[in-house]
């Protein structure tokens, strides 16, 4: 990486690991790990602010429901459930399979008629993380979000009659729901808002686990003499290591894939094609802010759980500009050698297409005004391989499970409400 950059690296990883609640390393020299990797010490800051991980879990405020066990269980049922959908097979498991990090493997989802939805399936870990939801960000809350899909007929499609008939006609359901909300049976739309509510609280335990990468990073941060930590860095591939000091140095990549998420959770226009179909433009962030803002169920309106005002401050000062047409939301990093293909619209099949994408960029492309941070990296196949090398290791295991994280959440003191029967398509 260039020298004459370090400074400005250095501050630009301590600001973004201020803005995510995380800390990064003082600008002092390297630690004994950086040390024997040979990095300087903003390189180790700029690492170091790309954690630590897992973060602390904060319930969402619009929520009630959020981090209460028996809500939990209640929406790991439904997930899973396809009694209420319109054609009585599709769950949300169908586009966020478990085995695919929380995605399906497929460019776009096909709808209910067969045709390939507008964007592709993206996975669900970590989901709790970001700000707004979706490629456009249509939706300011994680539950608001899944009222999409759930209501949709191309999607799930389930409708307020087959709602109630599911829980009349399942009692360990109906015992779920009653504890988790603590109220008699609700009206059609509170239902509805619930069942939306409960399946969040389950999504919200969907956590990346620790990988390579945060083993190098705590090794990194580390106080000296810490032999383990020398053992861990020593661990670390050597084409992982470059392509890191690519993408936190000359490579700019960490200037939008920030923090522990390696997102900054916003929106930007990189070059891709935005037709949804022919004819018919993907408006993306653009449409999404004005979803947002249209959308009766989003932090300022009568379903929200939260008793501040603070907690709807982004939606409040939403809005929309002729600059966010065809911008997607920055995508987070973590466990995404399981979530191929990638791209809003699923059209890059592998992490070198992706890689060589931002390699060969070509910046007509973008907005008039353009995206200042981005120019072509112009990048040869070793350092392409580099960066490729880099980022399957944020998806790699750290080590043995016994030294993995506890889960995020438990159901453990979820009331007993027996088996919640299942039907196959």
């Amino acid at each position: 990486m260039s020298v004459r950059r370090a400074p400005a690296l250095a501050v630009a990883a301590a600001c973004a690991a201020l803005a995510l609640g995380c800390r990064a390393l003082p600008d002092s020299p390297t630690t004994d790990a950086g040390t024997t990797l040979g990095l300087s010490a903003d390189e180790v800051a700029a690492i170091v602010s790309h954690g630590p991980w897992p973060p602390a879990f904060e319930p969402d405020p619009t929520n009630r429901a959020s981090g209460r066990p028996a809500a939990i269980e209640l929406g790991r049922r439904l997930f899973d459930d396809a009694r209420a959908s319109l054609d009585g097979t599709r769950r949300c498991s169908t586009c966020h399979d478990p085995a695919r990090g929380f995605a399906d493997g497929l460019p776009r989802s096909p709808g209910v008629d067969g045709h390939p939805l507008d964007r592709n399936a993206m996975g669900l870990r970590d989901a709790r993380l970001v700000n707004w939801f979706g490629w456009d960000g249509g939706a300011d809350s994680l539950w608001a979000f899944v009222l999409r899909p759930l209501l949709d007929p191309r999607e799930i499609g389930a409708d307020d009659t087959r709602l109630a008939a599911l829980f009349a006609g399942d009692p360990a359901l109906a015992c779920l729901r009653e504890a988790a909300f603590g109220d008699a049976p609700p009206d059609a739309e509170a239902l509805r808002v619930q069942v939306a509510k409960a399946i969040a609280a389950y999504v919200e335990t969907l956590q990346s686990p620790r990988t390579r990468f945060d083993a190098l990073r705590d090794a990194l941060a580390a106080p000296p003499g810490d032999a383990a930590a020398l053992s861990a860095a020593r661990a670390y591939p050597a084409d992982a290591l470059r392509g890191l000091r690519r993408f936190v140095g000359d490579g700019r990549c960490a200037a939008c894939h920030v923090g522990p998420t390696f997102t900054n959770g916003e929106f930007h226009d990189v070059g891709r094609p935005y037709m949804a179909a022919p004819g018919r433009p993907d408006p993306g962030r653009h449409g999404g802010i004005r979803a947002v803002l249209a959308d009766p169920y989003n932090r300022l309106g009568r379903w929200t759980d939260a008793t501040t005002p603070e907690a709807a401050v982004r939606t409040r000062h939403l809005a929309p500009s002729h600059r966010n047409f065809g911008e997607f939301r920055t995508p987070g990093l973590r466990g995404l050698s399981d979530t191929a293909p990638y791209g809003h619209d699923g059209s890059m099949t592998t992490l070198d297409e992706v890689v060589a994408h931002y390699s060969d960029l070509d910046i007509e492309r973008l907005h008039a005004d353009g995206e200042a941070l981005l120019r072509p990296l112009k990048l040869d196949p070793a350092a392409r391989a580099d960066l490729v090398a880099f980022l399957r290791t944020l998806s790699e295991p750290a080590g043995p499970p016994a030294r993995e994280p506890a889960p995020l959440r438990t159901v453990a003191a979820a009331p007993t409400c027996g088996p919640s029967r299942r039907t196959q398509p």
